[in-house]
């Protein structure tokens, strides 16, 4: 059952643009779990709210937030890159959490930040899971034309199944993802990682995850396929398999 902490209203830290991102923080036991959202997405989606639920449950530590322009934190979503929302996420976490291990739960473009903050922070990561994690996805998930277009008009506007707003990319966004790949060498990262990925995702190629698995440096790493798993990973046996891949990392 959630409780009034899960969805009581944020506490706000002023990023280097000096907006104010929105963070919900519960105390607990160390490690914390640290939830960063995907491309659209924000602290109040399922997956984030059922880890939360989880960590009151078991006294376990746990932070969740938004980055800039994005739900309850201040700003324009369209102002976003890859390269702030990853500052955005350091800010909070070292505030929050300036000392003590951690564990970076990322949920597909998510994923791609929990990879450049746990290369960034080293050995402060005690664990990482991705759920559909999308590195590099501005070289995969365009193709031709749709590159072509937001090098001419500056953005790309396309419907999506996952809300009734448009998925908006803009130039400066892919730049900064262009510029931030990691799957062509090594990924620094030494601690164990869990990669849950959907076959039937039909946003993010499973084959990522094996490539992920692939490049980054640490042995410590299982890929989970979800044979009839879609993107979201969202369904109750998917939340079930996450909170239970969380659980195993946090007590080792």
């Amino acid at each position: 059952m959630t409780d009034d902490t899960t969805s009581a209203p944020p506490a706000f830290l002023p990023n280097a643009a000096g907006l104010r991102l929105a963070y919900r923080h519960r105390p607990g036991t160390a490690p914390t779990v640290v939830f960063l959202p995907g491309y659209m997405s924000d602290m109040m989606g399922s997956k984030a709210l059922a880890l939360d639920d989880w960590a009151a449950a078991q006294g376990r530590a746990m932070l969740r937030f938004d980055y800039a322009g994005c739900a309850e934190s201040a700003g324009r979503f369209e102002d976003g890159t890859l390269a702030s929302w990853r500052d955005d996420a350091r800010a909070v976490i070292d505030h929050c959490v300036p000392a003590g291990p951690i564990i970076l739960v990322g949920s597909s473009m998510g994923g791609w930040l929990a990879l450049l903050l746990a290369r960034d922070l080293g050995a402060r990561v005690a664990g990482l899971v991705g759920i559909a994690a999308a590195p590099d996805f501005t070289n995969w998930g365009f193709d031709a034309a749709q590159k072509a277009i937001l090098q001419r008009e500056g953005k790309l506007v396309e419907p999506t199944p996952y809300g009734d707003q448009p998925y908006v990319t803009t130039r400066a966004f892919w730049a900064s993802g262009e510029a931030l790949r990691l799957l062509d060498g090594e990924i620094a990262i030494e601690c164990p990682i869990r990669l849950l990925q959907g076959q039937a995702d039909a946003d993010v190629p499973w084959q990522i995850a094996v490539r992920i698995a692939q490049q980054v440096r640490s042995a410590d790493v299982q890929t989970l396929l979800v044979k009839d798993g879609d993107h979201r990973l969202s369904r109750p046996q998917d939340i079930a398999l996450l909170i239970a891949t969380v659980a195993r990392l946090v007590e080792s």
